[in-house]
């Protein structure tokens, strides 16, 4: 593939992928407005306990084959029908034991029988998912995620209808059982008519062992990774209880509306075009520096504007409901920030073969956040008058903890597989963070002035756009002009 059509196809693959993201968050982002209202802090501890499971199970389905169909250059049919039927075959395996299991589940959050019927029906969604996996790598493969954003947003679209009319008729935590059934349900059946694909008749035991050494690397990375999001869940619902569960839950949901959203567009657009150019050295270094740059351009304003105005947009959104996950969420962008950065360098690492390193380095964060938990956890349960998750707090700052030691383990270990130096890393990304962190303590101020919290919310979001497009037109940056360019039409290539 020559250099231009790369870059046309990664620049088309990253124009898809923003749209994706971006009008899924606000499909997203209605419905769980609303659903935020309708629903009491219990029931989203009911489906917070009940995520946990469900991270495992999509986790164990997809058995990390995904990165390794997406990294092989040029995988065969044989390969693509070998993963579907294992992953249909776990899930469907995985969903008898959950089946079972369920009054064990509800023995862990102290006894609460309304999770066993809420997680037999739940725990289905991970089986519909699996019938949809290969047909996204193929597109993802091809690069073409116009489909995927589109079906995508269908399955948004529906799921959030379903689960509004739910809540609004008082089924509670029902609501979003029924929404995340509805949304994965549109979602596979579009795809599907979608790529007209159909897996062949074969399970390739030779074709799926081909797959080992990356999927079962990658498979292992990937299960301390859910584990590290979902221990602190489960310690919560555990210890504390389903309302402070609740409250936790909120923050990370909204928190990953762009912490998700991030890491997807990396991972998705990134990754097939560093295996085309994995071979050669000079020119994978050149798109290296070129993604750190763009993820520095568009992750720090991102994370930490909305650190700024989290107060004000969660009063917009929600009133006073919520106003105990506020530091929560602006925690969980803090960590998100490690994450995103992480996730961008196990890309390169990955594109190289590398997965291995990947895993350890999964070993190093997860070993960081049990030793954050043990240290929290006499405290986690403490509240005061005037914070109710004083607890959660602390028991977040070791996640956040845990997120920096592993970025600079992974940007040590990065550094020396790509044989770029960690200086280098360090100068694409340090511009970006400076201008945003000035901006940010000016932004910030406007919270000073006494405006209403509709008024203020509106103030400083577009301060904090114009200073930061002004800022880096003014320096000027190379990423912002091309992102311009590319937008206006001047320049297809990004």
């Amino acid at each position: 593939m020559s250099q231009p059509t790369l870059k046309h196809l990664t620049a088309k693959s990253i124009k898809w992928n923003i749209i994706d993201r971006v009008s899924s968050q606000l499909l997203y982002a209605v419905t769980g407005i609303i659903l935020a209202r309708e629903l009491s802090r219990e029931a989203f501890g009911l489906i917070g306990a009940l995520t946990i499971f469900q991270s495992y199970a999509l986790m164990m389905v997809d058995s990390g084959f995904s990165y390794a169909l997406i990294q092989r250059k040029r995988p065969t049919e044989t390969d693509y029908s070998s993963v579907f039927w294992f992953n249909l075959l776990i899930a469907v395996i995985l969903y008898a034991v959950l089946w079972v299991c369920a009054p064990w589940i509800a023995d862990m959050f102290q006894g609460d029988e309304r999770l066993i019927p809420l997680s037999r029906v739940m725990f289905l969604s991970f089986i519909v998912n699996a019938t949809a996996i290969v047909q996204t790598n193929r597109l993802m493969k091809k690069m073409d995620f116009r489909p995927i954003a589109i079906t995508n947003t269908l399955g948004l679209f529906a799921g959030g209808i379903a689960g509004i009319w739910l809540a609004v008729a008082g089924y509670g935590a029902w609501a979003i059982v029924w929404q995340t059934i509805v949304l994965q349900g549109v979602k596979s059946i579009a795809l599907w008519a979608y790529c007209r694909w159909w897996p062949q008749m074969i399970l390739s035991w030779k074709a799926l062992r081909s797959f080992f050494k990356i999927g079962g690397n990658m498979m292992m990375t990937t299960f301390l990774y859910v584990t590290f999001q979902n221990i602190y869940s489960f310690v919560i619902g555990n210890r504390v209880g389903l309302t402070q569960l609740g409250y936790y839950s909120q923050a990370d949901k909204w928190s990953k509306l762009g912490i998700s959203s991030m890491t997807q567009v990396l991972s998705s657009s990134f990754l097939p075009a560093l295996s085309e150019v994995q071979d050669d050295e000079e020119r994978f270094s050149r798109v290296v520096k070129k993604m750190n740059r763009f993820t520095a351009y568009l992750l720090f304003p991102c994370m930490i504007f909305l650190i700024v105005i989290a107060t004000p947009m969660f009063h917009v959104l929600f009133g006073t409901k919520w106003d105990a996950s506020i530091i929560l969420f602006q925690l969980l962008l803090v960590r998100g920030i490690f994450t995103v950065i992480n996730t961008l360098y196990n890309n390169y690492i990955l594109s190289l073969g590398h997965s291995r390193a990947i895993f350890w380095l999964e070993v190093v964060r997860d070993a960081a956040a049990v030793v954050g938990i043990i240290i929290a956890l006499p405290y986690v349960s403490l509240a005061t008058y005037d914070n109710a998750v004083y607890g959660l707090t602390i028991l977040l700052w070791g996640q956040v903890a845990a997120s920096f030691i592993t970025w600079v383990a992974t940007l040590v270990v990065t550094a020396r597989i790509t044989k770029i130096s960690v200086g280098s890393y360090l100068s694409d990304l340090f511009p970006y963070f400076a201008v945003t962190l000035i901006i940010s303590v000016i932004v910030g101020l406007l919270a000073t002035t006494g405006m209403s919290d509709w008024l203020l919310l509106i103030t400083q979001g577009i301060a904090a756009l114009v200073l930061y497009a002004g800022a880096n037109f003014i320096l000027p940056s190379r990423i912002q002009h091309d992102v311009i360019a590319y937008l206006t039409g001047r320049n297809r290539t990004l």
